[in-house]
């Protein structure tokens, strides 16, 4: 009886697709779609009467455009800690066979501009400078110049977050609404949450990086209740979107009910924190911010049957 023979390993991918795969891992494709869900979210709640699709169409590619290239930026500053972490090390900037970094500044810094430019011609110029801030924030006032220095980084950098809100409204309307800026107040106040959650669960990774991710990296206990303050913080700023009147009632109960989940789910960090505590706020933060733009996409049809607003 012969042994069966061997299966042989799996060929390496060939160096175009490897490339490929590389260049969508460094455009961080879930950030991507999170940041044009925000800006969807803005555009709707700007106008609930009057979609245009096409402007909506072009609002999603330009801003994703942007987003992309700040995230390849994003990696080209970062390239050096990420080789130092073990959640980033496998980066394509942090291995040796990735990209080469020259190249992926390059494309970041074209992406950026193009969705920048595109979104102030063929949208208006409001829309354009509404993704510049975002991606000003991101790249030099989060990335480049707090990550490494202030444990303030991630609650001035989470505007970036807020910017595609205010791009929505200007791509539908040509100005800021009341209501897309207290819906960018909103995804402001999630930004320190959701984040604080993760570096409370890596915590260990990012002291070995030498990254302040937390408001006190030395004090565990404390950080962990600042995070269920700012999760209890999403609260008001639901009550916020309502008294704009720019959300009907069932919507408005829709967001305060999500932001006190939220804060439900952080709660058992104000007296212990471990892995599967900060683990529960941070699996949420992801949900709870789909289950707001869910709710506001329904504004719409709710706004035009004649629905009462919430405040």
């Amino acid at each position: 009886m012969t042994e069966p023979s061997p299966v042989a390993p799996s060929p390496p991918a060939p160096p175009a697709r490897r490339s490929a795969r590389s260049y969508v891992a460094l455009a961080k494709p879930g950030i991507t779609a999170l940041i044009c869900t925000v800006a969807v979210g803005g555009f709707v709640l700007a106008d609930p009467r009057s979609i245009d699709g096409l402007r909506l169409g072009v609002l999603v590619a330009t801003g994703a455009a942007a987003s992309a290239g700040a995230a390849m930026l994003n990696h080209y500053v970062d390239r050096d800690i990420d080789r130092r972490m073990r959640r980033t090390r496998g980066r394509p900037l942090a291995t040796d066979d990735g990209p080469r970094p020259a190249v992926v500044l390059a494309a970041g810094l074209a992406l950026l501009a193009l969705g920048i430019g595109a979104a102030a011609v063929f949208l208006n110029p409001l829309t354009g400078f509404s993704i510049l801030l975002g991606g000003l924030t991101y790249v030099v006032v989060y990335t480049v110049w707090l990550k490494r220095r202030s444990s303030w980084n991630i609650v001035i950098g989470g505007f970036a977050g807020s910017a595609p809100a205010l791009a929505g409204s200007a791509a539908a309307v040509g100005d800021w609404t009341a209501g897309a800026i207290a819906f960018a107040v909103l995804v402001f106040l999630w930004t320190p949450p959701h984040f604080w959650s993760l570096a409370l669960l890596l915590r260990d990774d990012y002291r070995r990086a030498e990254l302040p991710m937390l408001p006190r990296m030395d004090d565990v206990a404390f950080s962990g209740k600042v995070v269920v303050v700012s999760a209890a913080l999403l609260v008001p700023a639901a009550l916020l979107v309502g008294w704009t009147g720019a959300i009907a009632w069932p919507v408005l109960v829709a967001l305060v009910g999500l932001g006190l989940l939220f804060t439900v789910l952080t709660l058992p960090l104000w007296r212990h924190v471990s892995p599967a505590t900060a683990r529960r706020g941070f699996v949420f933060s992801g949900p709870y911010l789909l289950g707001v733009v869910v709710a506001i996409l329904a504004n719409a049809p709710l706004i035009r049957a004649g629905v009462p607003a919430g405040l």
